[in-house]
């Protein structure tokens, strides 16, 4: 199929994101207003405006929303609290549904604060990360495990979005990997940053380094075929930033190359865009070399975007144009 004809079959298909939904919060700040607090004499950080999108697992929702699926929902977490309420606003607005979150006052919604200077348009104060350093409760976990169970058949693509960079904290707990892992959709496409060896029968998408550490930790070497058999028959994607795509699976070890973008403009999210239109792509045509050439695509829209950009499915089939182009 080309990629014309995959995205035209992306509004068909339906997406649930399962994991670690949080809220961005991008607060824009004058130093120029950066007056010393009378009570402490400490100076303050004078935000001037505040725009909020779904982070970790919401970026991968707001991916797919800009591809065009024509269904999607998110399942996680949140705090009965603002920053919560402002998660589920900033969902519906994107048309992803935050109707299977779990809210429970025994957390906070994790929230990244992120802020930019208007003087200069970088981020350069330290971030401010509202965290959950407890397990998370039992009751929650019920109800994240019984929720992914009842509707999860509903859905055309389930993605998994396992952030947490910790051992606690984090809503794909043990028991809901082992729910993950017993799901039988088309396509189960999983991100892990600290764990993607303990899926099973699952596509897992770990980048080079995630990949090298899984590894590390499993064998004491590196191995991708190794890593692939101890995870399944699914493939395994491994992507490496410019330098493409490998994947591992029954047949060796293939390089799907990217389309080169010499100047970035920000990187942050882009494993996450690739996941978005590679697992939209994997549903729509069953290939998975096809669906990491469409992630390739996508990651190369967005990254040229500042913060966690999109694609839309003309820029993705823009970006597929200019690939095919002979350099003059």
């Amino acid at each position: 199929m080309t990629p014309e004809a995959i995205l035209r079959r992306f509004p068909q298909l339906s997406a649930l994101v399962v994991g670690d939904i949080c809220l961005d919060r991008w607060c824009t700040y004058d130093p120029s207003l950066a007056e010393a607090s009378r009570e402490t004499g400490l100076p303050r950080v004078a935000v001037t405006r505040v725009e909020t999108t779904p982070g970790a697992g919401g970026t991968i929702a707001n991916n797919l929303a800009a591809l065009g699926a024509g269904r999607i929902a998110v399942l996680g977490a949140i705090g009965e609290d603002g920053f919560g309420w402002e998660l589920q606003r900033a969902l519906r607005v994107r048309n992803i549904s935050p109707d299977l979150l779990v809210a429970s006052n025994s957390l906070q919604t994790f929230t990244y604060t992120k802020h930019w200077n208007s003087a200069t348009g970088e981020e350069d104060l330290p971030r401010t990360d509202f965290i959950n350093a407890q397990p998370l409760a039992a009751e929650v976990e019920r109800r994240i495990v019984a929720t992914l169970g009842a509707h999860a058949a509903s859905f055309d693509v389930i993605l998994v979005s396992d952030q947490s960079e910790t051992e606690t904290g984090g809503v794909v707990t043990p028991a809901v990997r082992e729910a993950v892992c017993k799901l039988s959709n088309r396509v189960v496409w999983v991100d892990s940053r600290l764990r993607p060896e303990m899926f099973r029968n699952v596509i897992v998408k770990p980048n080079q380094r995630e990949a090298e550490e899984a590894c590390q930790r499993l064998f004491g070497r590196v191995d991708y075929h190794a890593l692939r058999r101890h995870i399944g028959p699914q493939p395994l994607v491994v992507t490496q930033g410019g330098g493409g795509v490998i994947i591992v699976d029954g047949t060796g070890e293939h390089s799907v190359p990217t389309i080169p973008v010499p100047n970035p403009v920000d990187i942050c999210g882009a494993g996450d865009s690739f996941s978005a239109g590679a697992a939209l792509a994997m549903a729509a045509c069953g290939d998975i070399h096809e669906a990491a050439r469409i992630g390739n695509l996508v990651a190369s829209v967005t990254i040229m975007k500042k913060g966690t950009g999109t694609a839309s499915p003309a820029e993705v089939a823009a970006a597929g144009e200019r690939g095919r182009t002979p350099a003059p």
